[in-house]
């Protein structure tokens, strides 16, 4: 909620250029300041929630610097903490629950685990070298996507192999691994909450609540070694 008050508060300089028209002519070095401090605000705002109508933003600049809100501070806090952490949660799992459905109607060839992994195995690989617990250690290259199509992290580009124990993949790798044994390839989308959840990750620029899609290629399986008399 700080943030969004900041961020509010730099973009009440441009209720001005929030006006009717549909462009705003850049006359000196103070519009030009301002439109780049709207450009910035507008990137975080998107951000933060794409779905942000800028009609009802720029009305919210407008009210609030003719001193006119239609909502007193403390009744914007209760409304937006209750939306973040109640409605738009609810509205983007019933979003992310028709996708992932409709991959599986569109393509017989996906299924659906309980958890909502979806997913379709192009190659099972050898069943009997397929991981079957949390120690076990996976030898794997992958490819991370977007819903969009936007490749957020690729080991073949980055000409590495990924070698983990399942129990440190997320929990929907953990769950798709298990599907295929060594030499086996598979697509599969892995709702937020079995990825990377409401918190997203930052630095591989994964969105909060993010649907994510992994092309999977397991390498290699290893077991735990057992030492005798352990």
């Amino acid at each position: 909620m700080k943030r969004i008050m900041i961020l509010c508060a730099a973009a009440s300089l441009l209720a001005a250029g929030c006006a009717k028209q549909k462009h705003v002519g850049l006359r000196d070095d103070a519009d030009s300041v301002a439109y780049i401090i709207g450009m910035n605000v507008g990137m975080n705002l998107l951000r933060m929630d794409s779905t942000l109508r800028a009609d009802a933003v720029c009305e919210g600049l407008r009210d609030a610097m003719r001193g006119a809100t239609r909502m007193t501070r403390e009744e914007a806090r209760d409304y937006y903490l209750r939306y973040v952490a109640f409605e738009r949660p609810a509205k983007v799992r019933a979003y992310e629950e028709r996708f992932l459905e409709e991959i599986r109607q569109n393509n017989r060839s996906y299924a659906r685990t309980a958890s909502g992994v979806t997913y379709t195995v192009e190659s099972v690989g050898e069943e009997r070298a397929a991981p079957s617990g949390l120690r076990d250690t996976v030898v794997m290259r992958y490819v991370m996507r977007t819903v969009d199509g936007r490749e957020l992290y690729s080991s073949y580009e980055r000409g590495d192999t990924v070698r983990m124990s399942v129990r440190d993949l997320l929990p929907g790798l953990q769950e798709s691994v298990r599907l295929i044994g060594r030499g086996g390839r598979m697509v599969t989308w892995l709702p937020a909450a079995e990825a990377y959840g409401a918190a997203g990750d930052a630095a591989l620029d994964v969105q909060p609540n993010a649907t994510l899609c992994f092309e999977i290629e397991l390498i290699d399986v290893k077991k735990p070694v057992v030492r005798g008399g352990r």
